[in-house]
């Protein structure tokens, strides 16, 4: 059986984030931070492998167990609902999932709402409790444009300075959750390896903290 814990990291300044926080917890795998074109890393004495993948598609890698623990931004598992187990919150990422519109907009309450997003499911169900009729507009780039070319009345996006927003005359209405990272694990994975992943869970708890 193999014993090595396998970890989906996400591309990017998230990815370099958290793997020096594995590090410091005692997992670390030099090599990760050479320059090279490979895409799975190992340490024989730490038992792990990492692997880079996409920050939307570590989900995928942990639910259909291809990696046993990965981590994703909580936005990420808002909105696709991955069957897996959510761990620990790593605290870094943080940003804000918010409604923005732009400045000096009002909402009459009558008319249906056009929200640009692509974060659908979450945009649906923040208007769902609020017993509001909306237009869900499915965008995968540059949402901030949407509301000034008339597409959509407001946007559901990922707010970290708002340096963007205020750049094109938009500004925050609604927060609607903090976003941050988060650890989560396959849940047969986690079954089978459940000691070392909750070692290995306990000592990133140490370095969060």
């Amino acid at each position: 059986m193999d014993q090595y814990i396998n970890i989906a990291l996400p591309k990017g300044r998230l990815g370099d984030q958290v793997y020096d926080m594995f590090e410091k917890a005692g997992y670390p795998c030099p090599e990760l931070k050479e320059p090279n074109r490979k895409l799975i890393f190992e340490n024989e004495e730490a038992k792990v492998r990492y692997f880079w993948v996409k920050p939307s598609d570590v989900t995928v890698y942990v639910e259909r167990g291809a990696a046993d623990i990965g981590v994703a931004g909580k936005d990420i598992l808002l909105e696709y609902v991955p069957d897996v187990y959510e761990l620990l919150d790593i605290k870094v990422g943080k940003c804000r999932m918010c409604v923005a519109a732009p400045e000096g907009f009002s909402y009459d309450g009558i008319r249906t709402l056009r929200v640009a997003t692509k974060f659908t499911r979450i945009a649906r169900d923040f208007y769902a409790k609020k017993d509001r009729d909306i237009d869900i507009i499915h965008l995968n780039g540059s949402i901030e444009i949407a509301p000034i070319l008339g597409l959509s009345d407001v946007i559901v996006d990922i707010v970290e300075t708002g340096t963007t927003l205020r750049e094109n005359h938009l500004s925050v209405v609604e927060e609607i959750v903090p976003i941050t990272a988060r650890l989560i694990a396959n849940k047969s994975g986690y079954m089978f390896k459940q000691q070392k992943i909750s070692e290995l869970k306990d000592a990133l708890a140490q370095v969060v903290r």
